[in-house]
């Protein structure tokens, strides 16, 4: 039973399920979202799409943390970094999380449906997707590629939006993403390792073992040649490769991060990540813009 509170402090429950105060889950998701849009509109997409991408990604990140925490409720009151959130300290009861859960999904459909067809169709297989994934930690040995999926399908959407069909560079775009999140998330996990294993939650870092540092550095590295690679034939000049460049220093120091596997440099990893993907996403827009 969730505790009666005054308005004031249920909302701020709200926004803490919602993780409000931690904007960095939603700008891992937004800012490829963007580099995708820009490349599928050949620069500036236009104040409605911007608008639709930029609110419909904080709305299903929000709904996907109302998800995921009810889904773990059980296993988040044995980990150190979750066991005080809403839902699994009782604050918040499950069907209160997944009725805010689901408005909030609602509003990003409503979103999507000022787009096109091809968006609103796209839009169904990504949520089955980020569904699919609080779960995945149960069965896979690697469920951050499942996350790579849901956290990269803003970038067919985007062409979906933009062209009304999804282009093969999309999905290059996307396995190109996907191997970012797991070196992402695969730090994050790493802050989580030692509970994970008492609870038997299945993580990349557990799954990884001792070659959890290298195999990160590989992902960043795939993730950055792809989406070299992918734009290559568009010739956006200097700009986007600097970006790229600024991206791959983070990277490297990231790794200096992770190199002891403590909890504190994980995390700082983790939460730092946002701005490799600012940075690419800088190089695209001003190469679009000066170009």
């Amino acid at each position: 039973m969730a505790i009666d509170l005054p308005v004031v402090s249920r909302v701020s429950l709200y926004l803490d399920l919602i993780r409000w105060d931690r904007p960095a889950g939603w700008l891992l998701l937004l800012w490829p979202s963007l580099s995708a849009l820009w490349v599928a509109s050949h620069g500036w997409p236009g104040w409605h799409l911007l608008t639709v991408f930029v609110l419909g990604t904080i709305l299903m990140r929000s709904a996907g943390c109302c998800l995921n925490d009810v889904a773990d409720r059980e296993f988040d009151r044995h980990v150190k970094r979750t066991a005080q959130r809403p839902v699994t300290r009782g604050a918040l009861t499950p069907k209160q999380a997944l009725v805010f859960g689901a408005v909030l999904a609602l509003a990003a459909f409503a979103l999507v449906l000022t787009v096109n067809q091809a968006a609103v169709f796209w839009s169904f297989v990504a949520l089955g997707v980020a569904v699919v994934y609080p779960y995945a930690k149960r069965v896979f040995a690697m469920p951050q590629a499942v996350l790579g999926v849901a956290f990269s399908f803003g970038v067919p959407m985007a062409f979906a939006a933009v062209q009304s069909r999804v282009p093969p560079l999309a999905w290059l775009l996307l396995v190109g993403n996907l191997f970012w999140v797991l070196a992402y998330d695969t730090e994050y996990a790493m802050v989580d390792r030692d509970d994970d294993l008492k609870i038997g939650m299945k993580t990349s870092a557990i799954t990884l073992g001792r070659f959890d540092v290298a195999a990160i550095m590989v992902f960043y590295a795939l993730h950055l040649g792809i989406w070299a690679w992918a734009m290559a034939p568009r010739e956006l000049g200097a700009v986007f490769y600097i970006g790229l460049v600024v991206a791959a220093g983070q990277a490297i120091w990231h790794g200096n991060l992770i190199r002891r596997r403590q909890r504190e440099g994980c995390f700082k990893a983790f939460r730092l990540n946002h701005w490799l993907g600012c940075s690419i996403f800088a190089g695209v827009a001003l190469s679009y813009a000066f170009g």
